[in-house]
């Protein structure tokens, strides 16, 4: 992964900060149905959890933030947070590994912190399905800590609720009105939170299923502050529908981009197409790695958001360039739409020329495509022509792609 991984908190390893979030994000999340690790799948063009955790940095903007993922899960996240602005991953902490039961990935979270000095004076604790959550809530969150040392957020109940034995027999009817469904973040003093983590492990105290009732095993009461209906939890496959519904409806400017590119051939064995090597009897002459359709993808979407183009940002003039991967290039081009709150909808890409021959490797080329970019990989086609032995290609003097980038941006 392009240098997110080695700025990890940069900019907060020696700040002061009173307020830490512990994102939790190391389940299975079966209940979503077959695939990626659901805080994985790609909604609106980005995983859930890259929206989780923007959500929350833009909420906290003081915060330090360490994300508790799975230990298989290093390439997921690693994905997952290049869908976020420079600035933004320089506010992370290198994510700590889960365990068994949320129980255990939350404590081992908290011991992560404890690390890191100077120890937060107040924690939230933050389930990585919620991509929902507000500024105001994160701030009635903090309140609530600092006054009363333990606190979630509820919402009263709308419907009647009844229990149920194995029968399923109506035995009771409760008042509603004592009643609250509870969200994350769920928000404590650092120092009590932790101290009750560590005594249920101590202790042998397991399968309590959330940290509100790990507190009261403790001895600790806990508040209940207003929540937000806003603030839903991706469970099932029907609410990762309503979710990208609702995120997609942010996204309403729609815009293309075209992109072009040519380069000629030269010495070598093998040429780069979209990131993906393929043997060839030549090979192609520029100051990059001479990626022609890597080249004209990244300047699409520079040309989507009207900003320059490849050569404007990354000048052949300079020798740092010299030999550069050219994914270099498109990522960058992806970063700065991010930036400005974007998404790639889709990729459509030709590549002209009379050989190598691109049938074997189109898959290939698609899959390079999509891990670079950051998207799955029904969203890029690549196709490819000869123009009929006329003109430079047909020649077999060089090659050309062309490239059109669909994006959405905010209003």
């Amino acid at each position: 992964m392009r240098a997110a991984g080695r700025i990890y908190g940069k900019s907060i390893m020696n700040h002061k900060s009173e307020l830490a979030i512990l994102v939790v994000a190391a389940g299975r999340g079966s209940r979503a149905g077959p695939g990626h690790p659901k805080q994985y799948r790609n909604i609106a063009g980005r995983p859930l959890l890259a929206h989780t955790l923007e959500a929350l940095l833009k909420a906290a903007p003081e915060a330090r933030l360490i994300t508790v993922i799975h230990p298989d899960d290093a390439d997921f996240y690693a994905q997952a947070i290049k869908h976020l602005s420079v600035a933004d991953i320089a506010r992370l902490h290198a994510p700590a590994h889960g365990g068994e039961m949320r129980q255990d990935s939350v404590r081992l979270g908290l011991e992560a912190l404890a690390r890191h000095m100077p120890l937060p004076e107040i924690v939230l604790i933050h389930a990585g399905a919620r991509p929902f959550p507000s500024a105001a809530l994160i701030a009635r969150a903090r309140a609530a800590a600092m006054m009363h040392g333990a606190a979630v957020p509820g919402l009263a109940l709308i419907d009647t609720v009844k229990e149920v034995d194995g029968g399923n027999r109506i035995i009771a009817t409760p008042q509603r009105a004592a009643l609250r469904t509870v969200q994350t973040p769920q928000a404590f003093r650092f120092d009590l939170i932790l101290a009750a983590h560590r005594k249920a492990q101590q202790e042998g105290q397991s399968g309590l299923t959330d940290d509100a009732a790990i507190a009261e095993w403790a001895g600790h009461d806990v508040h209940i502050f207003e929540g937000e209906q806003e603030n839903m939890k991706i469970t099932s496959a029907e609410d990762i529908n309503l979710a990208e519904s609702k995120l997609m409806g942010n996204l309403l400017d729609i815009r293309m981009g075209q992109g072009f590119d040519v380069h000629a051939f030269g010495p070598g064995d093998h040429v780069w197409l979209g990131g993906h090597k393929i043997a060839h009897d030549h090979g192609l002459l520029g100051h990059s790695d001479s990626d022609v359709l890597s080249h004209a993808i990244t300047d699409a979407i520079f040309g989507a958001i009207a900003e320059g183009d490849i050569g404007s940002h990354f000048p052949p003039s300079e020798a740092q360039w010299r030999g550069a991967a050219s994914s270099i290039f498109l990522e960058a081009a992806v970063q700065r739409l991010h930036e400005r709150g974007g998404m790639i909808a889709h990729i459509d890409a030709t590549i002209i020329c009379e050989r190598p021959k691109i049938g074997p490797h189109r898959d290939a080329i698609r899959e390079s495509l999509a891990a670079i970019i950051g998207i799955s990989v029904d969203r890029i086609a690549v196709k490819a022509t000869t123009s009929e032995q006329l003109g430079f290609t047909g020649r077999e003097e060089g090659m050309a792609a062309m490239a059109i980038a669909t994006v959405r941006l905010p209003l």
